[in-house]
């Protein structure tokens, strides 16, 4: 019996903000990207508006009938070409970016996954606006719940998040950690110390720093990205817009006490540094960058180290390790939430052909059997 209500003004997006914040401020784990802050910087910044591709502001609110938000939806219509009557149009989450957005998808609990998805689907197949949706983000209570939808998965669209419930001390948590971890730690100080290099671990939080700090946070991102002798990292901030966007929201967080920008500092400079979002109790410990010629005093796991060790000890009750899955995640022993998507490719021919053109302009093998839904 859910209802939902399509907005596409910016004006309906900033009245439904107050109503849609409370709603994910009752989420755990939290994420940056599903608050109506992040999402109005991503419209801001990366919707675009020629002839080529267009996007159109689409957010539904979902709600029960008493009128409580039980799920918000941040979409957008994407036309190409951007004008005429040949176009495909993919409706997908806020968060289409090189990977600056780490997570998309709805906002809403668990529980409510199902029920606000089939909402969300039966409401856009009457609008008949566009022929496939892309749905990511999705986190079910239950596997058993699953088949109850009729989207049908692709692997490709689904991620992993990493978190850690913590203790209220440090010591407390280190104790529990495995053994080698322990003595990666050790070694991690030890190696520093050893060639008489002391460290300083510095915290910036205040807006007026926030701006120098950003700049040697994307010199050393950069950095990494660009060396081939060690596991490749794309240099997710190369573009303007994705440099502003982390400006923006930087900021804005910084005005309110809610940024820490960890910087590990050997030999007057900044050598690694982290970038943590608080949301209430919990911290999202976002991208990170170091200088390569300190790599071998694994300066960067140092660094995770004291963010850690920072954000137990002022009152953080989960951190968020942020997603993909590697070693340095993984060694803490997190938690881990999955989150599904997959496509809803609708019946019509033209849909169809649409789907399988776009598909393969992006390189992909369509597997359409798996992936058509079955609606009219």
């Amino acid at each position: 019996m859910l209802t939902v209500h399509t907005i596409s003004s910016l004006a309906g997006f900033d009245a439904l903000a107050p109503e849609w914040d409370r709603l994910e401020s009752g989420l755990s784990p939290r994420h940056p990207f599903a608050s109506p802050e992040w999402c109005r910087l991503w419209w801001t910044h990366f919707h675009r508006s020629g002839l080529a591709c267009r996007d159109q502001l689409r957010i539904y609110a979902v709600r029960r009938p008493d009128g409580a938000l039980v799920g918000v939806a941040p979409m957008f219509l994407t036309s190409r070409p951007g004008f005429g009557i040949v176009r495909t149009r993919e409706l997908q989450f806020f968060g289409a970016d090189p990977y600056v957005t780490e997570l998309r998808g709805p906002i809403c609990a668990p529980q409510d996954t199902v029920a606000v998805m089939e909402a969300l689907s039966a409401h856009i197949r009457m609008m008949r606006e566009c022929d496939w949706v892309q749905w990511r983000g999705l986190r079910y209570e239950d596997d058993a719940c699953r088949p109850a939808l009729s989207l049908r998965e692709d692997d490709r669209l689904s991620i992993v998040d990493h978190f850690l419930p913590v203790p209220d001390n440090w010591e407390t948590f280190k104790s529990g950690l495995p053994r080698n971890v322990k003595e990666s730690l050790r070694k991690c100080y030890n190696s520093l110390k050893r060639e008489n290099l002391d460290f300083a671990f510095r915290i910036v939080a205040a807006p007026a720093d926030v701006p120098a700090a950003l700049e040697r946070f994307f010199e050393l991102h950069k950095a990494r990205a660009c060396r081939e002798d060690t596991v490749r990292h794309a240099d997710v901030f190369d573009s303007a817009p994705a440099r502003a966007l982390l400006r923006d929201y930087c900021l804005a967080l910084a005005k309110r006490g809610a940024l820490r920008i960890f910087q590990l500092i050997v030999e007057d400079k900044v050598v690694a540094t982290r970038i943590g979002f608080v949301l209430g109790d919990e911290i999202y410990l976002y991208f990170s960058g170091y200088d390569f010629a300190y790599s071998r005093f694994s300066v960067m796991t140092t660094t995770v180290a004291e963010a850690l060790k920072h954000s137990i000890e002022n009152g953080v009750r989960i951190v968020n390790l942020s997603t993909g899955t590697d070693v340095s995640k993984t060694r803490w022993r997190p938690q881990q939430v999955l989150y599904h998507g997959g496509y809803e490719v609708f019946a019509a021919v033209k849909s169809r052909a649409a789907f399988r053109f776009v598909e393969a302009i992006r390189g992909r093998k369509p597997q359409l059997a798996t992936r058509i839904a079955a609606s009219a």
